[in-house]
């Protein structure tokens, strides 16, 4: 993958190339707040991702941003600044390329962290659990068999690449019934997300007797990116219609308030 970075201090490319260098196969391209020169080697490239300023002398990294998206519909956006800028300061259209933000002095794993999000590409699914819990292939929803295995798929996003069992997931959907009877529900809402994802094409878990698996490969998620520091509204809700989701809004207000 290329990508470039534009900075109108040469320290900063200095910078950028020492944390990276070795550590992944990207071909890199600096500039510094020429956009004439950015805008012709965007249109005779194919570029992953821009690496921009905020505050230049000759262009706005937010301006900036506007006119490389215009030049290449699915190029991705990593704004590198010192100052306070945030996801809901941006255009939409800039938000919707945008994959986060890098706060001057960075340090290198975050600067790692979302050289691996730019990696992985576009996401087959998308995820919203800020406010009520939502699936999109693109931009159309997932329509889940049940109400059910909508909660069991939102609660094995939930724990985050962590394996979920059955007794937990039991335990959290069917808190206040009997064994035998949250046993059946639990494999009924199993059967029925497996046909949800063979519909959408998207074989994101892995089913075992007892225990259910999540390959994170090409989902974005809100919460995920929340908790990497990366852009996500998070305004005090968190898959709000479940009953076991309070018990992770502590942790997320703690993040807000850092």
């Amino acid at each position: 993958m290329k990508i470039i970075i534009v900075d109108d201090e040469m320290a900063a490319h200095h910078t950028f190339l020492g944390d990276v260098i070795g550590k992944t196969d990207a071909e890199y391209r600096f500039f510094k707040d020429d956009e004439k020169e950015i805008s012709e080697y965007i249109l005779k490239n194919k570029v992953s991702a821009a690496f921009l300023d905020i505050s230049m002398p000759h262009i706005n990294g937010f301006d900036l941003a506007k006119k490389l998206i215009a030049l290449s519909g699915d190029i991705r956006i990593v704004f590198v600044t010192g100052l306070s800028a945030r996801a809901s300061d941006l255009d939409p259209e800039v938000r919707a390329h945008t994959v986060g933000f890098l706060y001057k002095p960075y340090d290198a794993d975050e600067l790692r962290n979302l050289l691996s999000v730019i990696e992985r590409g576009a996401p087959k699914l998308t995820v919203r659990m800020f406010g009520s819990f939502e699936c999109f292939v693109g931009d159309n929803p997932v329509r889940f068999s049940s109400n059910k295995s909508k909660e069991l798929f939102a609660l094995l996003l939930a724990y985050n690449g962590r394996s979920l069992s059955m007794t937990d997931a039991i335990s959290q959907l069917w808190p206040n019934l009997e064994t035998d009877k949250s046993k059946i529900l639990y494999r009924d809402a199993v059967w029925r997300l497996r046909k949800t994802l063979r519909q959408i094409d998207f074989n994101c878990v892995g089913f075992a007797r007892a225990c259910l698996f999540l390959e994170k490969e090409g989902i974005k998620c809100d919460y995920w990116d929340y908790l990497l520091g990366l852009p996500a509204e998070y305004g005090g809700e968190f898959c709000k219609s479940y009953d076991w989701s309070i018990e992770y809004l502590p942790a997320l207000d703690r993040l807000r308030k850092e």
